[in-house]
């Protein structure tokens, strides 16, 4: 049985995609837009996607050391993101409102709001994109190629090369059955250096009409040391006002990110 099959559970057995499901994979590789509307019409279809405003995840999350904490995600449209750690009854928050990424580490006695680092804040800024770096990808700079098929743990992946208009470097390894990502890989430059990271995604739910992966896996690539996050809840549509993304009034303020939009250096 195919590794897919395991992940969808549900989603196999929703009316809506049946005719999906019953589809053969093609003799002839399929364009890059081509998977990325199947992922769209696999998921729910465009137009779920957009009714959905606001999105809060809640879960936990686990290192390879043992480590648990509870982790909490909001995410509003066009790009904004609040992210929450909570370890021992402390909360530490990294947050990107549009403009001003910022985070607070309580974990030693630090209580003010302090600015994100260069690759903190390239990485909330990708977190912030609603949609991901597919979805839209030419009205947001990024590029997207279709560079062959891999195996993905026993199940066949198309691999799409994708080039965020920052210029860092991601592959999305999509199910050739149902088009849905299975994994990202990402290589960013740090101090100079590439560092290579590999994530696998499964236990997709439905969620007001759109389907999305529950489950979370990463690490180094090729390490066997990983940390997992598992969301156990999902609520879609949540009055989030915005001053929930932007930085607390303190005697230290986070100061205003260079980039102003989503993915720009």
């Amino acid at each position: 049985m195919r590794r897919f099959a395991g992940i969808v559970g549900g989603l196999l057995a929703a009316a809506a995609l049946g005719a999906q499901g019953a589809t053969t994979a093609p003799t002839k590789s399929p364009s890059a837009d081509e998977i990325i509307a199947g992922y769209v019409k696999t998921i729910g279809g465009m137009e779920k996607l957009e009714a959905i405003k606001t999105l809060k995840k809640s879960g936990r999350y686990t290192s390879g050391g043992g480590l648990e904490a509870k982790v909490v995600e909001e995410s509003k449209r066009p790009e904004m993101v609040r992210q929450e750690f909570v370890l021992q009854g402390m909360i530490g928050v990294t947050a990107w409102d549009g403009k001003t990424g910022w985070k607070i580490e309580p974990w030693q006695g630090k209580k003010d709001v302090e600015p994100l680092g260069e690759e903190e804040l390239k990485q909330v800024i990708e977190d912030a994109d609603f949609d991901g770096p597919l979805i839209h990808y030419k009205e947001k700079g990024n590029t997207v190629e279709l560079v062959g098929t891999e195996p993905v743990e026993g199940t066949d992946a198309y691999k799409l090369k994708v080039t965020l208009k920052a210029g860092d470097v991601q592959y999305f390894y999509m199910d050739t059955d149902y088009f849905v990502p299975i994994k990202i890989e990402k290589t960013r430059m740090i101090r100079g250096a590439p560092r290579e990271s590999e994530t696998s995604l499964g236990d997709y739910k439905e969620v007001a009409g759109v389907y999305f992966p529950h489950s979370f896996e990463s690490g180094a690539k090729g390490s066997a040391n990983r940390s997992k996050i598992v969301y156990d809840k999902y609520e879609a549509n949540v009055p989030l006002d915005d001053g929930r993304f932007r930085p607390p009034a303190t005697t230290a303020t986070a100061t205003p990110a260079a980039p102003a939009k989503r993915g720009t250096p």
